[in-house]
């Protein structure tokens, strides 16, 4: 019988936690995910910028399909772009079949040195998949050959998992994953082949909720993340380092009327003093190496 999210996950207050510390005397560890997918024609859209007319859906839906498409072929290489201008390298959450029909966008995340994160094969929730251990096998494999380097993180599309997937993550070779958002720190996610750490996958700094749910303006992902930047600084000065994650997708952050926000939001990030940029995989090994059985 799999195991329920609190019993693979033990609870601890973040008062009792010990202190992390980062390497060079940071205080906090910035973690940028760009999500790219493959969405199919074929299936209702992921998500919808257009409603469809009289509300009722249809199929083909390719409105919503070019919106996404967009940012494949233009929204990706701005992200590019504006990351390599500042010495960033961000985690990639991707789908395991763009490096099928993307390969020039993944080929370029890749050779950037951009750490890629497993995200299902297809953009499809994990409940819909029938054979869910072979999908995330198949998307492992089909990474790490494209890559040429081992898979260690996980993202389910929409932060989806089923009671069994921890398991079936860490039996593929996983080693951390954003589908337990539950803390500032990393934490330890127990599983049939081992633990698995869960790292701060963000679900209010991230563009999905903020600009396509809420329909702030552009400015907002970004006064947000200071607001949590400048707290979790003077929280990391009497209790340790922090984590903080930030999700964006092509399609939405960058666009034309979105891109120069992201960008000076990446600047001002940058400027705050104990402030690191770091991948999914470095976060891995700090964390591990820190000794915290949390």
């Amino acid at each position: 019988m799999p195991q329920r999210p609190e019993q693979r996950l033990a609870y601890t207050a973040a008062i009792d936690r010990p202190a992390l510390t980062l390497p060079g005397g940071a205080k906090l560890a910035i973690w940028p995910v760009v999500n790219v997918e493959h969405w199919l024609i074929d299936n209702p859209m992921p998500r919808q910028v257009l409603s469809p007319p009289t509300g009722a859906a249809l199929l083909p839906d390719v409105p919503n399909w070019a919106w996404h498409e967009y940012g494949m072929r233009v929204g990706f290489w701005r992200f590019a772009d504006a990351f390599a201008r500042r010495g960033i390298r961000p985690t990639l959450s991707c789908n395991a079949s763009v490096c099928l029909e993307y390969p020039r966008v993944a080929a370029a995340a890749r050779d950037a040195g951009w750490d890629f994160m497993g995200h299902g094969f297809h953009q499809v929730p994990t409940h819909r998949i029938e054979d869910q251990r072979a999908m995330i096998f198949r998307s492992v494999e089909t990474i790490a050959a494209f890559t040429q380097a081992p898979v260690l993180g996980w993202l389910g599309p929409g932060l989806t998992e089923t009671l069994e997937t921890p398991d079936l993550l860490a039996e593929a070779g996983i080693r951390y994953l954003g589908d337990f958002p539950v803390d500032d720190r990393p934490s330890r996610i127990a599983t049939a082949h081992g633990p698995l750490v869960a790292l701060p996958y963000p679900v209010e700094l991230n563009d999905i909720p903020v600009v396509m749910i809420q329909h702030h303006a552009e400015e907002e992902l970004g006064r947000r993340a200071m607001l949590a930047a400048a707290r979790l600084l003077a929280e990391a000065e009497t209790s340790g380092a922090r984590v903080m994650g930030i999700a964006v997708h092509p399609y939405i952050s960058a666009v034309p009327h979105r891109i120069a926000a992201f960008e000076a939001m990446l600047d001002s990030l940058a400027a705050l003093p104990g402030v690191v940029f770091r991948q999914g995989r470095d976060l891995l090994d700090w964390y591990l190496a820190s000794g915290d059985p949390a």
